[in-house]
């Protein structure tokens, strides 16, 4: 029997994506992979430099596989390691390790969906964001947008409010889930 679905939550900053994992997780009753570097950020009092890619990326990955291996249909993944490497890429422009590359690009294939959350909802600021402005949410959501297409992944976009990208998530997932039984 293949091991568990893997879910990624994915999108730009202030997207209501941890919101999301947390009720899909609540909704299958599967766990919920946190992102990393939050915790990190919280850890390392709002400080994080190049050489801290290495450590966040590894901090993802080992947190995710662990939530695999207690997982049983479903693994909810509020982030991943793509959008490791495109946070490296947007503040450390040349820093990103050459193995969190590429193990963005194999892990990326394991995922069974995306959810790419929209920008149309209002930025929550936060000291760990960096995009406020309607031209900077453009870009990333274009950027991460144009990650799942040239990559050909498959993923679902969900806009409106909370409520709606809820029930948009939970058809993508129970629909995923049905091609699996």
């Amino acid at each position: 029997m293949p091991g568990p679905e893997r879910i990624a939550v994915f999108g730009a900053e202030s997207t209501g994506k941890s919101t999301l994992a947390v009720a899909l997780g609540r909704r299958f009753s599967a766990p919920v992979v946190p992102e990393f570097v939050r915790g990190f950020w919280d850890l390392h009092q709002g400080r994080i430099v190049a050489e801290d890619l290495d450590a966040i990326a590894r901090g993802q990955r080992d947190s995710e596989d662990a939530a695999v291996a207690r997982a049983d249909r479903l693994v909810i993944c509020d982030t991943e390691l793509l959008t490791n490497v495109l946070w490296a890429d947007l503040l450390f422009p040349g820093q990103c390790p050459a193995w969190v590359r590429e193990a963005a690009e194999a892990r990326s294939r394991q995922y069974a969906l995306y959810l790419l959350c929209d920008t149309d909802i209002p930025f929550a600021p936060d000291p760990q964001r960096c995009f406020p402005d309607p031209a900077g949410r453009a870009m990333c959501r274009n950027l991460w947008q144009e990650t799942l297409a040239s990559r050909g992944l498959p993923y679902v976009e969900l806009c409106g409010d909370p409520v709606a990208r809820e029930a948009a998530a939970v058809a993508a997932i129970t629909a995923r889930l049905a091609t699996r039984a």
